[in-house]
């Protein structure tokens, strides 16, 4: 359900839009419309919606409009033309109280370079949104200590914002922001001024942060990796245009254009792309109704020499081997069970292929893939895996092993003469 909509925004900044909205229709680039007209088209036509609890990222390079469309979303900037509906309202339609209104209680806004109040403590930083808001103070600095400690803050309220290290300032615009209780909130770089390594932390909490309180944020970033790891969905930007909008696999997977596919070209695709998008169907065997020879006859038809035993839920049991089920039926038994082996690796559909790559090495048999109630949902195999991640690292980048194992998996048998 969308909690956000965009529909045809544009924002034109200078003194004639309406000449600038001639050579829009007529197919001109924002370089011709700012020479011919002087006008910068900041957002042009851009629609997209958000959906309620999603992270939702707006990445483009310098220029590319994604600032401006997020000060859009609360009229920081008036757009010039467009819809943008919150709940289905259309806040270009709100009166002043109204927007204010919508302000307050909808939308809260962490910025890049923090904007805390000197003079004021952490504590008055925290609950400053709440006192211009009319909140008794008991009210608000309970609301406002409650986002302290969401942040990790708690046991700094009296401290001052110069007393704080950088990450700790973007804590307390965070705290600020959560503490009205927002429906939705806007990020614009929010961690662009912060040193790598805090940066990293800061996304790292931010994604915990997420998963506790289920919030529907808007993040503005101009790092694609920093889009990749936050975002459920991402939409790419350029020249004021959304170019993709897609989930990170997605992005990296299907670029929509050569533009997108350059952005990319450098990700490390293994922390991205996802074991769902290589695993493939699992031949099953059912213990509580087949037996050897149906498993030697399934083995036979998928030219594996494995088998994956299922209970009658689709659940997990183990592997039997061709070796192991040819001697049941040389001893003439008819039940699996005895020699369903545990010693299996299993993985979940979400987990990023990098984190595969020592397993990989270990097992020669495919990795089992089980859905969150552990029943097999595929598996995946080690060639999958190893060639996904050749695909980012050059040849000399490559750990020893992991060459070897490329090399001999892409060299057909040799037969001596």
């Amino acid at each position: 359900m969308s909690i956000l909509e965009v529909r045809n925004l544009y924002k034109v900044f200078g003194p004639s839009p309406s000449r600038a909205f001639t050579l829009l229709e007529k197919g001109a680039s924002k370089e011709e419309i700012l020479k011919k007209t002087g006008n910068t088209v900041g957002i042009n036509n851009a629609s997209f919606s958000v959906e309620k609890q999603e992270t939702f990222v707006i990445m483009g390079l310098s220029g590319s409009g994604k600032s401006t469309v997020i000060r859009c979303l609360n009229r920081l900037i008036e757009p010039t033309r467009g819809q943008v509906l919150i709940d289905g309202e259309d806040i270009m339609k709100m009166s002043k109280a109204q927007l204010l209104e919508t302000r307050r209680k909808k939308l809260s806004m962490v910025f890049q370079q923090f904007a805390l109040l000197p003079h004021r403590t952490v504590l008055g930083n925290a609950e400053y949104g709440l006192e211009l808001s009319g909140v008794p103070k008991e009210e608000r600095q309970q609301k406002a200590m409650q986002a302290l400690e969401q942040v990790g803050l708690k046991g700094y309220e009296q401290q001052y914002p110069s007393e704080l290290s950088g990450g700790m300032q973007q804590r307390v615009g965070l705290a600020r922001a959560l503490a009205n209780g927002p429906e939705i909130l806007l990020m614009d770089e929010a961690f662009s001024a912060l040193d790598p390594l805090i940066r990293t932390q800061m996304q790292d909490e931010l994604l915990e942060l997420q998963a506790t309180l289920q919030k529907t944020i808007i993040f503005i970033t101009h790092d694609l990796d920093e889009a990749l790891k936050i975002g459920d969905r991402i939409a790419i930007m350029k020249d004021g245009e959304v170019v993709q909008i897609g989930t990170p696999e997605q992005i990296l997977t299907k670029p929509a254009d050569e533009y997108v596919r350059a952005f990319v070209q450098n990700v490390d695709r293994t922390k991205v792309i996802t074991v769902s998008a290589i695993m493939r169907k699992a031949p099953t065997v059912a213990l509580y109704k087949e037996g050897p020879k149906a498993a030697i006859r399934k083995m036979e038809n998928e030219r594996m020499s494995i088998i994956y035993a299922l209970d009658n839920e689709r659940k997990l049991q183990g592997i039997v081997t061709i070796d192991d089920a040819i001697q049941l039926v040389r001893e003439r038994k008819d039940d699996l069970t005895p020699v369903v082996a545990n010693n299996i690796f299993t993985t979940t559909p979400d987990t990023a292929i990098g984190n595969l790559l020592g397993t990989a090495l270990e097992t020669s048999q495919p990795i089992a893939v089980l859905d969150e109630n552990g029943r097999l949902a595929g598996i995946v195999d080690r060639a999958s895996i190893l060639g996904e991640l050749s695909k980012t690292m050059d040849e000399e980048e490559l750990p020893v092993s992991l060459a070897d194992q490329l090399e001999e998996e892409s060299t057909p048998n040799q037969k001596e003469d």
